[in-house]
């Protein structure tokens, strides 16, 4: 009996031991499930990206959920109309499907047993604030709330909405990041008939035009255009601006949790980048004081970030465009380059609400000078900046590098050697200004009653000169 009873507890303890280990195993899965979920609780970064290529992505809050916090989801937004707000929301799953929703005992099809539209559950629900990738209808993406269950449809069920905001859905946590815009993402239209684009991308190398390289996630436009000319000035001295603008855009995007009256902490939306620049100034403009500007080309792109779940669409308009200004006096010939970067956006902070941000360090190196007669005129070959999120304008931003001369008494010269009965000198410079727009209380921050000007950033530089006063 004792070795019998010794051998059943041996076989108890055998059967047994399985289950008595997987509950300890249980146990730790458990509190690290449990730990993991607080590490996340404590932990409320998003990381920043740019979404995929063609990204259909949505993500959806809804009140009275226990973490508040927007999930990504497989609603899509299958039609939208901006007239009336009305959208379409529909499932990316489709209903699974019975013998008894397809066929009769007989054989014979019988769509009275199969799911109809209206007794499928609403798949959204009023209170439910929706952000969108570009979908049909909302070219610009879709952040919007649901204010309204109208009723199923072939396509989904369709919604009433209203404007929301990003606060709803980003709530206490917070993101920060830059993301380029690919090059190719960009709808070019060209408003002068000589004007050349080209582009680059990552792992990808393209030649522009006149055999330039293109520096890797650039975009490049190379732009020719006559200037009107003052009276019956001689073929030699006809104005012209040509050369080309190269810039690598991306933009910047920072949200800093929820700070009071569910407003959050800190915001910041804004355009940066790389330009380089090579031009020339020929001739004897017909210019003004009141500066001629004659766009010459303008992009678009509707670039994706990806803030955790949440696609966060944005708009980037860029135009491109030759300015003139002066007195209608002055011949000269100068070429530049010119490399820098820049920085335009505004920045939110709970104590001091919405204030701009610009700037930019630009270098410049003359090619070439030549400056004839007295006189004055300056040329800016520059670009206009618009970022916005879901189709509201934020952010306005002008980048104008630009050239000026002038000239006293009779001046001429070439290559830097100068006959002067009086003094000439050229400047190069860039000017950055811009507005902060209503729009940008998109975030959730409070309402500013006007527009802000960025400020009007304006560095100079001498590129060269000479001669003695007259």
């Amino acid at each position: 009996m004792p070795a019998l009873a010794a051998s059943a507890l041996l076989l108890a303890a055998g059967c047994s031991s399985p289950s008595s280990q997987a509950e300890p195993s249980s146990s730790a899965a458990a509190r690290q499930a449990a730990a993991e979920t607080d590490a996340s609780a404590a932990d409320r970064s998003l990381a920043v990206a740019a979404a995929p290529t063609g990204s259909t992505a949505t993500a959806t809050a809804r009140p009275g959920d226990s973490d508040g916090r927007a999930h990504r989801t497989k609603l899509s937004v299958s039609s939208y109309d901006g007239k009336t707000r009305r959208a379409v929301i529909s499932s990316d799953t489709a209903p699974s499907s019975t013998p008894s929703a397809t066929s009769s005992s007989s054989g014979s099809s019988s769509p009275s047993s199969s799911p109809s539209a209206s007794a499928a559950p609403h798949r959204t629900a009023v209170g439910d604030v929706i952000a969108s990738a570009p979908a049909p209808g909302a070219p610009d993406g879709l952040l919007a709330e649901v204010t309204k269950v109208i009723g199923e449809t072939d396509e989904g069920t369709e919604v009433q909405t209203a404007p929301a905001r990003l606060n709803a859905l980003l709530g206490d946590d917070t993101a920060k990041g830059s993301v380029p815009v690919d090059p190719a993402a960009f709808d070019i239209d060209e408003l002068l008939p000589d004007v050349d684009v080209s582009w680059s991308k990552t792992a990808e190398l393209h030649v522009g035009p006149e055999g330039a390289t293109v520096p890797l996630g650039s975009l490049r436009l190379d732009v020719r255009a006559d200037l009107p000319t003052v009276g019956n000035t001689s073929a030699s001295a006809a104005a012209s601006v040509s050369g080309f603008v190269q810039v690598a855009p991306q933009v910047d995007f920072r949200y800093g949790g929820e700070g009071s009256d569910a407003a959050p902490a800190s915001a910041y939306l804004g355009v940066s980048g790389d330009w380089t620049s090579g031009w020339s100034l020929k001739g004897r403009a017909g210019a003004s004081a009141t500066p001629v500007r004659i766009p010459f080309a303008t992009l678009h792109a509707d670039p994706v970030l990806q803030v955790g779940p949440v696609p966060v669409v944005v708009n980037l308009d860029l135009t491109c465009y030759i300015q003139v200004s002066g007195d209608g006096r002055i011949t000269v010939d100068v070429e530049q380059s010119l490399q820098g970067d820049f920085k335009a956006g505004g920045t939110f902070g709970l104590g001091q609400g919405w204030t701009p941000v610009s700037s930019s360090d630009m270098k410049s190196t003359p090619v070439r000078t030549s400056v004839t007669s007295a006189g004055s005129v300056q040329a800016a070959l520059g670009a206009q900046a618009t970022v916005g999120l879901y189709g509201s304008v934020g952010v306005v931003a002008d980048l104008a590098p630009y050239v000026r001369g002038e000239g006293t008494g009779t001046v001429t010269g070439t290559d830097s050697v100068f006959d002067a009965d009086g003094s000439w000198a050229v400047y190069g410079g860039v000017d950055l200004s811009g507005t902060l727009r209503l729009q940008l209380t998109i975030f959730g921050t409070p309402v500013f009653q006007r527009d802000i000007p960025l400020g009007a950033l304006h560095r100079e530089w001498k590129l060269a000169g000479g001669g003695s006063p007259s």
